[in-house]
């Protein structure tokens, strides 16, 4: 009989209960990042999503509050889409780039995390959310010079732990499965200052942010989400390196969900040599608007600028040779690879960053074409 019991709740995956002998649905996780701008449910497409990670919670005097006066009535949308997707799951990120300057400080002792945890159960039933993303920019590293600590490593573990298990014991009484993700660095300095092996545990996906890997920051152009890597890259990054470094460092393949970019990134002043793929480049002084929807609208076969194909990286790129502009992005081809990817090496799914920079839903609908053959 227990063996029996175990058979049944191994088929258990983020709450939804699977026939025998099929795979768990791929997911579908879209950040929404609207501060201060009311959601309008029309903009979303509910239907192709499995979950939204809506953005972001902040950390104030040690407790997850609201980042913006709008989430509020945010939320109360978002919750009206599981009218037309009653399977959507709906997480609030905390932190991101600009607040994760908390995290240290909160995760410091069992006091100051079980303070913030319970701020967290507080919230996620006050909006009536299906779990937390944490995005911790970065666990013993500055990120934007925020506090930081050796300790981050342990504590971050700690953290998940304990919140994990006060999700299970809010959820038990709610009658639901709280989740628990966290968006991820990709590097191996991200592996060096975190224990993903024991971390791991505590999570339902493990959403790596595999974008923004090169930008003008760089001196020398790049692909800034590249699906394999391309021996001339000065920097050597890419998706499936990325993911090869988790596996290793003990996530299983099952819960790793690959990052996509729904923007791209620009350098100027860069020589025609390869259609400025790896030249030497600088910050664009021209404002460019480098949303997909932006890219398909007003750049790509416009205004000189040609869109080119690495088929090592799988990655596309435009290159303006009268104006010397570089660009990096994602698009229909290469996302779709992504997907193929995915379902290739077993992982959980895709998610994007930001769900407004395809308001036509292009790069989305491929996600669902590849995920769902």
């Amino acid at each position: 009989m227990r063996r029996l019991q175990l058979s049944f709740a191994a088929l258990f995956v983020c709450g939804a209960v699977l026939a025998v002998g099929q795979p768990p649905e791929k997911a579908v996780i879209g950040y929404i990042y609207s501060p201060n701008r009311p959601l309008v449910p029309s903009d979303v497409a509910a239907e192709k999503l499995t979950h939204i990670n809506y953005a972001f919670a902040n950390i104030k005097d040690g407790l997850m509050v609201e980042g913006y006066a709008g989430d509020s009535e945010n939320y109360r949308t978002l919750n009206k889409l599981k009218e037309r997707n009653p399977k959507l799951k709906i997480l609030v990120s905390v932190g991101g780039w600009t607040w994760s300057g908390g995290f240290s400080d909160m995760a410091l002792t069992p006091q100051s995390r079980k303070r913030f945890i319970d701020s967290v159960v507080g919230f996620l039933d006050r909006h009536r959310l299906d779990g937390l993303d944490v995005d911790w920019e970065y666990p013993g590293q500055k990120g934007l010079n925020n506090t930081n600590r050796p300790e981050d490593k342990v504590n971050s573990t700690a953290f998940l732990v304990e919140a994990r298990a006060a999700l299970d014991k809010a959820g038990k009484a709610a009658g639901k499965r709280y989740l628990l993700t966290m968006a991820t660095g990709t590097n191996d300095s991200w592996i060096e200052h975190t224990e993903m092996d024991k971390a791991q545990v505590s999570l339902d996906f493990v959403n790596l942010m595999t974008y923004d890997m090169a930008g003008d920051w760089d001196p020398v152009t790049a692909h800034h989400s590249p699906l394999f890597t391309n021996p001339a890259s000065p920097k050597g990054q890419s998706c499936a390196r990325s993911v090869d470094l988790f596996i290793a460092a003990g996530v299983p393949a099952s819960k790793i969900v690959l990052g996509a970019p729904f923007y791209g990134k620009a350098w100027g002043e860069v020589s025609p040599a390869d259609n400025g793929l790896h030249q030497p480049g600088k910050r664009v002084t021209e404002r460019l608007r480098t949303n997909f929807r932006d890219i398909k609208a007003n750049l790509e076969g416009k205004d000189a600028f040609v869109r080119y194909w690495d088929d090592t990286s799988k990655a596309p790129f435009l290159y303006n040779a009268e104006k010397r502009i570089f660009i990096s992005y994602e698009d229909e081809q290469s996302i779709g690879l992504k997907g193929s990817y995915v379902n290739e090496r077993g992982l959980a799914g895709i998610m994007f960053w930001e769900y407004n920079g395809d308001s036509e839903g292009k790069l989305l609908d491929a996600i669902n074409r590849a995920l769902r053959p």
